[in-house]
């Protein structure tokens, strides 16, 4: 589903050839997040996550003059608590020029309709806790943190160390 927003924009779903300013908007986030080095991904990445045999990951876009300048990129996630699926927002990005005109709350926006359509429970997403303006969008749409939570990642020399660990013996 297409939706015209202000500015000539429309918010739809990622399509084939997305890849380029997804991509963009990828590298422009983890900027702003003070990871200008950490996006290895590449379009080809993208295009095998997002349009490949059995996507997994999804995206929707914020197109404006044939540009990508703003995105959503979500997965499934699912909650043995309610034992329904809920959409983890992985990555939302506006481009810093195309602020202030409702593309950021109208992704997000779009995401909240898609889980209520489909009877998922929630929408999850972690925010760095010094990212003040983020937070202060997030708040006012209603989203509040979880602070009895704490987020863990095993990644790296640690990951393969914890697989190895757990990994049967081979004869």
């Amino acid at each position: 589903m297409t939706t015209t927003l202000s500015g000539g924009a429309v918010l739809r779903p990622a399509q084939p050839g997305d890849e380029p300013g997804i991509l963009a908007c990828i590298r422009e986030l983890a900027q702003y997040e003070r990871e200008p080095d950490a996006v290895e991904t590449t379009e080809a990445d993208l295009t095998a996550a997002l349009f490949g045999d059995h996507p997994a990951v999804f995206a929707h876009v914020v197109e404006r003059d044939g540009a990508v300048v703003g995105i959503s990129v979500w997965f499934l996630n699912y909650s043995t608590w309610t034992g329904r699926h809920g959409i983890y927002l992985e990555d939302l990005y506006v481009r810093a020029d195309q602020r202030g005109h409702g593309y950021g709350q109208a992704l997000l926006r779009n995401l909240a309709a898609i889980a209520v359509e489909r009877g998922y429970a929630r929408v999850d997403w972690a925010v760095l806790d010094w990212n003040a303006p983020s937070i202060a969008f997030y708040r006012s749409l209603g989203a509040f943190p979880m602070d009895d939570w704490t987020g863990y990642r095993l990644t790296g020399d640690a990951l393969v160390a914890t697989a190895g660990a757990a990994a049967p013996q081979r004869s």
